[in-house]
């Protein structure tokens, strides 16, 4: 029995190369990010922001449906995730990015504080919270390490 191979889209193999194989000038190894926002601006910010202190931005998405298509897509390192999206809550789609196999490490923010979800960060399977006004590369970093 022959086995059939699929032709791979070059848009997407390339997405896969560049997480995969991001070396920084220092030789430091880049990390690959997802962002998802429903907020264009926070998303141009956001990207700016991080880029400048070292992640590389795979993709961004702007909604829960989007967000999950877009990582199976991209298979980032981290997906900064946006806790009020418009068609789901950001925690149930960090439920199901964490659930699986090779599974990213999520970031959840928020313009609120992270005592206003009380303990649902924890349940669902992020790796932490970073305020929006607080986000920085180093402050990823350092929920990461």
């Amino acid at each position: 029995m022959r086995k059939q191979w699929r032709k791979t889209e070059p848009r997407l193999a390339a997405s896969h190369i560049v997480a995969a194989l991001s070396v920084r000038e220092d030789g430091a190894m880049s990390v690959a990010l997802l962002i998802v926002d429903d907020n264009a601006r926070f998303r141009v910010r956001a990207r700016r922001r991080l880029e400048a202190d070292g992640y590389v931005v795979v993709a961004e998405a702007a909604d829960g449906a989007s967000a999950i298509e877009a990582a199976r897509r991209h298979r980032p390192n981290v997906v900064l995730l946006d806790i009020g999206l418009p068609d789901m809550s950001g925690l149930c789609v960090a439920e199901q990015l964490t659930s699986g196999p090779n599974a990213p490490a999520v970031v959840l923010t928020s313009t609120r504080d992270a005592s206003d979800f009380g303990d649902a960060v924890a349940r669902s399977g992020a790796h932490g919270f970073v305020p929006k006004s607080a986000l920085s590369g180093d402050a990823i970093s350092a929920l990461l390490a």
